[in-house]
């Protein structure tokens, strides 16, 4: 078994002097140029600051569409000059992740699973950096897979937990396992969960996202190409699931809680459900109305972003 450095505690973890957006990485300091290699960026070859400097809310999605709707959306949203249409994917020189911008609103792909969206955080954190960013947040919005609630129901994320239902992040380093906490802003939250009570006819929790690296077996799926184990063993570990405090399911949210709280990044986790899993695994609602769900997310980041701007207009 690999040596465990428990590395939870002696990270900085506080919402840094000035709302500048830190890394934490001093090796940064000695390179004449950052190549974003994934985003087609660089700081010799774009303006970040010019280009992303007045940025205050970076939403984050898994599919490159979504994530463009989204964008037009905020567009229109928040009244911008324009067609909404002629939103540029800033990525257009790559294809694995897409960005857009919207005022002050960034929207981003960052694929499916901790692997991709890893990727896509370290260079998010660093064009933040770069670009001298103040008071971001970080919001990931997306779908899961509900644990005792109806489909359609928009999840805030409590804590991040794994597939054991702790709140860490394990990331394996130079063969060691580096242990960091995916604690999420309480008080973001909660202001988010206050947002959701606000909208008519959207039914919005509070409760922990478990996060798995899987979509079949570690899901607990019966439906995979393998499957090791009985219905009822599926059932068990989704009470557990949810005795623990775990109201829904994906694939990314630990490693995204945790990259943001080291960099003292304020953020949340917002995801609707398409499923209740106690009571299937595949997802066969229709179309349309999983398109409706997919909206709902995004209506919550709507509302709670225009709130934060009138408040500092």
């Amino acid at each position: 078994m690999a040596p465990i450095l428990l590395n939870v505690g002696n990270e900085s973890t506080d919402y840094l002097e000035h709302g500048l957006v830190h890394v934490k990485n001093p090796h940064l300091d000695f390179m004449e140029e950052d190549i974003l290699y994934h985003f087609n960026l660089g700081t010799k070859t774009h303006n970040l600051p010019a280009m992303f400097g007045d940025i205050k809310f970076v939403c984050v999605g898994g599919s490159a569409n979504r994530m463009k709707a989204f964008a037009q959306f905020i567009f229109k949203e928040l009244e911008l000059k324009g067609d909404c249409n002629d939103i540029d994917d800033i990525c257009a020189g790559t294809d694995r992740y897409s960005m857009y911008k919207a005022g002050p609103v960034l929207s981003i792909s960052h694929g499916m699973g901790v692997p991709s969206i890893s990727i896509m955080m370290h260079e998010l954190i660093k064009l933040l950096h770069h670009a001298k960013c103040r008071d971001v947040t970080l919001i990931r919005i997306g779908t899961s897979g509900g644990v005792g609630l109806e489909p359609g129901t928009v999840v805030i994320t409590d804590t991040a937990v794994d597939s054991f239902f702790q709140p860490q992040f394990e990331q394996v380093v130079l063969g060691k396992v580096i242990v960091r906490s995916t604690q999420l802003d309480e008080n973001l939250a909660q202001e988010l969960l206050q947002c959701g009570k606000e909208i008519p006819n959207l039914p919005t929790v509070l409760g922990n996202t478990m996060c798995t690296h899987d979509f079949y077996e570690g899901q607990g799926r019966l439906d995979g190409a393998l499957c090791s184990f009985s219905t009822e063993d599926k059932l068990e570990y989704l009470r557990k699931a949810h005795e623990a405090g775990v109201r829904n399911i994906e694939m990314e949210s630990t490693v995204f809680a945790a990259m943001c709280r080291v960099c003292g990044l304020k953020a949340a986790v917002i995801c609707v459900t398409l499923l209740d899993r106690f009571k299937g695994d595949q997802i066969s609602t229709p179309h349309e109305l999983l398109l409706e769900y997919q909206q709902r997310p995004q209506y919550l980041v709507s509302h709670f972003i225009k709130k934060h701007l009138e408040l500092h207009n």
